[in-house]
This record gives structure tokens, C-alpha cells and sequence, in this order.
């Protein structure tokens, strides 16, 4: 596995080892051992979430506050994604940039999303499935969910890509509040 870190303290991009050969492809998508030597970190995931998602379908930004924060360690199954991570983590130097990178069953890439960031994706492919490990349970009381089209951090999602002019959003989604409210 080769851990690339990213403009965003903490946030890392991970890409396996793959295999290959007639019969296919294998690769360890997680290996604690592995994970540490590489990252530096040892997560205890507690969960793992798997979301299917039509072409131009936002989910996010969501996270959760303390003490129900959460990592998350995100790959794609199947098509691929836009996804996107905004660091909300008020003592940082980056508080308030996000990074984004293509997730895709092609590519193999996992992005490690620390606890303190507000994570979400677009889906640039007819179909996508996403699958991410947690390392804290899913806390409703805890949950927020940014604006996906906030001005101030002016996220460049791939609208144009995927040939919409506004992605399709749950009603939680709709109602992300702006980067300038957070408390």
C-alpha cells in the first residue's frame, strides 16, 4: 500500500497493491499492520457503510461532532466518484480548504478522512458504490451537514462532467448549512 498525504494535515490518499492476472485482481482493501506502517495511525473501525448511488447524486458534506467524530477510510466498489473532504477542524492551518480526488473501482484509492473533517462525493458514473469503514458509530444527534455549494469554499465539483447543472440531493442535503454558520 502507498500512502500519498494531501494539501489537508492528516487527510491521506491510500492507494493498494494490486494483483493481477487472468483470473482477475486481488488486493487488501485494510490491513491494520499495514495501515499503521504507512499512515501512521491505527483506527478501531466500529462500522462500514455501503451506499449505491445514481450518476449525478451529491451525498454530503456530512460529519459528526465530539465526541461522536468520526474517521472514515472511503473506496469505491464499483464506478467511480468525485469526492471531496473540508477540513472543519478550527486550530488547524487548514480550516476551511477541501481536497478532492476521483474514487474508482479503476483506480483502487481510498481516502483516509480524518474525525474533524465534513466529508461528501459526486457520482460520475451511471452507477457508483461507495463503501466506507467508520470509526465511530452513526450518532443523529451528532450529525451535521454543510452547504455541498457553499460560496466561501467554493468546492469544484465536476457538475459539467457528469451533465447536470445541479445534483440530485436528499432533503437533509438540501438544507446544509453555510460554512459562515457552523458553530
Amino acid at each position: 500500500m502507498k500512502c500519498n498525504s494531501t494539501p489537508l494535515h492528516g487527510l491521506l490518499l491510500l492507494t493498494p497493491s494490486v494483483y493481477t492476472d487472468a483470473r482477475g485482481y486481488f488486493f487488501e482493501s485494510f490491513n491494520a499492520k499495514t495501515f499503521k506502517q504507512v499512515a501512521g495511525i491505527q483506527p478501531d473501525f466500529v462500522q462500514t457503510n455501503e451506499s449505491l448511488s445514481r450518476r449525478g447524486v451529491l451525498r454530503g458534506l456530512h460529519w459528526q461532532t465530539p465526541p461522536k467524530a468520526q474517521g472514515k477510510l472511503v473506496r469505491v466498489v464499483h464506478g467511480a466518484v468525485f469526492d471531496v473532504a473540508v477540513d472543519l477542524r478550527e486550530n488547524s492551518e487548514t480550516f476551511g480548504q477541501w481536497y478532492g480526488c476521483e474514487l474508482s473501482d479503476e483506480n483502487h484509492a481510498q481516502l483516509w478522512v480524518p474525525p474533524g473533517f465534513a466529508h461528501g462525493f459526486l457520482t460520475l458514473t451511471e452507477t457508483a458504490i461507495t463503501s466506507y469503514q467508520v470509526t465511530e458509530h452513526h450518532s443523529p444527534d451528532h450529525e451535521q451537514c454543510l452547504a455541498w455549494n457553499d460560496p466561501v469554499l467554493n468546492i469544484a465539483w465536476p457538475l459539467k462532467r457528469v451533465g447536470v447543472a445541479k445534483p440530485i440531493l436528499s432533503p437533509k442535503d438540501e438544507q446544509g448549512v453555510p460554512f459562515m454558520e457552523l458553530k
